[in-house]
């Protein structure tokens, strides 16, 4: 990757997290840029510059714009578009959200990804019926440099290209401690309140279909806003600040279903019971939550089962349906990989509760994390993109 990408810098581990339980090393800034991809052409060129800095391909956390902070960055599934066993993309039917006075709607469920670092690839909706920006949603993407200077041209790009095919977008996302603007911590509970609803109502706004928003991402232990405390503060505790975060969410976009997005939340116990704890939290204080969004990063290491009897832990805890944020797997072997898409994607596809699956990048050098692409640089699928276009019946 020639201009575009992202710097690991250092950042803190999953609250002490090691690899081999599920920790990720965070990172700092990223530099957005665009760039050309070879096999078939450039959808969303452009970019935005939130922070200097190259790009490296990582291995552990993603990285945070400009303020640097913990954590990684896993994208978000979502609800929207139906999807049969070989089925295309729709925009309809499907079950009323469940969390607060909103309009959404859950549809049948979906397989998406992520634009390719910034781009997005002209087959893209040959594959997948959702797209998550994989960086260019980020606040500090958007509103880097000051709060009234707004860039939208890469995200538009994105959008653009989701309605020209009919993709469901999914914004990821509104809150995210390791990727937020540097000049919000100056922000009071005076101010706070005005800043954030400000940054949601235009966003959605401008993108009135999106129909997935990740509202906060990778709470605490993993990464906490610098204006947490402005916004209510509660961390660990009565987490006002993240319920108000939904409210203002609801207030500015209706339509959306509105998602509590984690790592590690379904993989290891300790991450589990967090998650519960935050969304039970705000449940008590009438925060609107729809979702809860798993990324789910970590298959090549926790068996299928664990997944399975963690979704149903979070389900029976809460009440709320899962979307699968994040997926990838991260094996340099093919048929290694392959078996793992064959041990997940059934399960993911027959729980009820998960209403959508969004996958981490499929592009061979252009995804978050080593091993994890699909399709080579020259075209040529690996076998486990194979397997999964077969079993979706494409």
């Amino acid at each position: 990757m020639g201009s575009g990408g992202r710097l690991a810098t250092g950042g803190n581990s999953d609250d002490g997290g090691t690899a081999t339980t599920g920790g990720r090393p965070g990172a700092g800034g990223m530099s957005e840029s665009g760039g050309g991809l070879g096999r078939g052409g450039v959808v969303a060129t452009g970019g935005v510059s939130a922070s200097s800095g190259g790009m490296t391909n990582l291995t552990g956390g993603d990285a945070g714009i400009g303020t640097g902070g913990a954590g990684q960055d896993a994208g978000s599934a979502g609800a929207g578009g139906a999807m049969g066993s070989g089925g295309n993309t729709g925009t309809g039917g499907g079950q009323v959200a469940t969390g607060g006075s909103s309009s959404a709607v859950f549809p049948a469920r979906f397989v998406g990804n992520t634009d390719a670092w910034n781009v997005v690839p002209t087959d893209f909706a040959s594959y997948w019926e959702q797209i998550t920006p994989e960086n260019v949603g980020k606040w500090a993407s958007i509103q880097a440099s000051s709060e009234g200077n707004f860039n939208w041209s890469a995200l538009d790009a994105v959008y653009k290209y989701a309605e020209d095919n009919n993709l469901i977008f999914k914004e990821h996302c509104f809150i995210w401690g390791a990727a937020q603007p540097a000049w919000l911590g100056r922000l009071d509970t005076t101010t706070a309140p005005v800043v954030v609803k400000a940054w949601m109502k235009t966003f959605c706004d401008r993108y009135p279909k999106t129909r997935l928003i990740d509202v906060v991402n990778e709470p605490p232990p993993h990464t906490t806003p610098a204006y947490s405390e402005a916004m209510g503060g509660g961390t660990r505790t009565t987490w006002d600040w993240v319920a108000n975060a939904f409210k203002w969410a609801r207030e500015s976009c209706p339509n959306a279903i509105l998602i509590l997005n984690d790592y590690n939340n379904i993989e290891y116990d300790r991450e589990v019971e967090n998650t519960i704890a935050i969304v039970n939290a705000i449940q008590k204080l009438d925060a609107p939550i729809d979702a809860i969004g798993c990324q789910a990063h970590e298959g090549a290491r926790v068996p299928a089962s664990t997944f399975r009897a963690n979704i149903d832990k979070l389900v029976d805890a809460t009440g709320l349906p899962i979307y699968i944020t994040g997926f990838d797997i991260g094996l340099a072997d093919d048929g290694e990989q392959e078996q793992k898409y064959a041990e997940f994607f059934p399960m993911f596809w027959d729980h009820p509760a998960i209403k959508g699956v969004t996958l981490w990048g499929y592009i061979d050098g252009r995804t978050w994390r080593s091993n994890t692409g699909l399709i080579r640089t020259d075209g040529t699928p690996r076998a486990a993109m194979t397997w999964l276009m077969t079993f979706l019946g494409r």
